[in-house]
């Protein structure tokens, strides 16, 4: 285990150098903040005063090798537009954008496993039809489109939601959450909703395909030979397999939940990094845009690194070794 875990680590500090690398290009390319942040009625001393104060008038190479050994420290930038350290930025937003996360995929798993269940073991049944044919609609509806017909009809046409913001916030640990008050659940529940649905119809198919193919296992059918009750050979033997990929397909999910939730922060006004980071694209904010895509990239590596342990968690066949 420590080998296999070193080994992950060794990889992993290599990823995040590569993507350093990519970013750091990818944005530099995008555009020139200059033109944004400096008024255009600015003489060219002004421009040039500011364009040092940026860091901007260092060749490329050279501004990498500085955010590089920033970045060791932890030290990301210094937003052009806020002039506070882009790190502390993003961890002011991160507590709203990870609440988000978790509760659409907790929604998705709670929703998706029990009705992928029924629908493998009843396949022929018409509520199981219909559950997949649900889950296709989960996979063919357009977020942003879905988030609109969500603030139409619970907000606008019944009142029974707020369209946007987060709402009452509790402090525990010196973070604000909004899952602890009721006005905070209220502004969860459609964001929350909207950003699982495409992860509900995910879970139905994966459930539903493993259920399908565990039945027919020798294993099963020497459990009902010996007359075990259908409860347990479907909680014991069936469902305990099927877990595996539902778990590797959910955490992963999980990662792009949280990088790609950016158009259902848009359209709910949620305050998180997702909102901040159109915030800074829309003003060329490059430190801001590099260190919330690094961030990402941590995120991703660190879920994947916790996915491969829970391997071994739910099944004993899988082994992590140094082969």
């Amino acid at each position: 285990m420590s080998v296999y875990l070193l080994r992950r680590l060794i990889q992993a500090a290599g990823v995040v150098l590569a993507m350093s690398i990519i970013v750091f290009v990818g944005v530099f390319a995008i555009g020139d903040p200059v033109e944004i942040l400096i008024s255009p009625d600015a003489d060219q001393m002004e421009r040039e005063r500011a364009i040092a104060a940026l860091g901007l008038d260092l060749p490329l190479w050279q501004q990498y090798l500085i955010f590089l050994g920033k970045a060791v420290q932890g030290d990301l930038g210094r937003s052009f537009v806020f002039n506070e350290p882009a790190l502390e930025l993003i961890l002011q937003r991160m507590p709203a954008t990870l609440e988000l996360a978790f509760a659409a995929t907790f929604g998705a798993i709670l929703i998706g496993l029990p009705l992928g269940l029924y629908a493998g073991l009843k396949p022929n049944s018409l509520a199981s039809k219909g559950i997949m044919a649900g889950s296709i609609l989960g996979f063919s509806l357009p977020t942003f489109w879905v988030g609109l017909m969500l603030i139409m009809v619970f907000a606008v046409q019944l009142g029974w939601l707020p369209s946007t913001g987060r709402g009452e916030t509790v402090e525990i640990l010196g973070t604000r959450w909004s899952f602890l008050t009721w006005d905070g659940l209220t502004h969860l529940a459609m964001p929350a909703l909207n950003l699982a649905l495409f992860k509900i119809s995910l879970v139905i198919r994966l459930t539903r395909a493993g259920v399908r193919e565990t039945m027919l296992m020798d294993y099963v059918k020497f459990a009902r030979a010996k007359g075990l009750s259908p409860f347990r050979v479907t909680f014991v033997h069936v469902f305990k397999n099927i877990l595996i990929p539902v778990v590797t397909v959910t955490g992963l999910e999980f990662g792009s939940t949280i990088a790609f939730s950016v158009v259902t922060e848009s359209i709910f006004a949620w305050p998180g990094m997702g909102k901040l980071i159109i915030d800074s694209i829309n003003v060329l904010d490059r430190p801001v845009i590099v260190a919330y895509l690094m961030i990402v990239v941590l995120m991703f590596i660190t879920i994947n690194l916790v996915v491969d342990l829970m391997y071994s968690v739910l099944d004993p066949r899988v082994r992590l070794d140094s082969k």
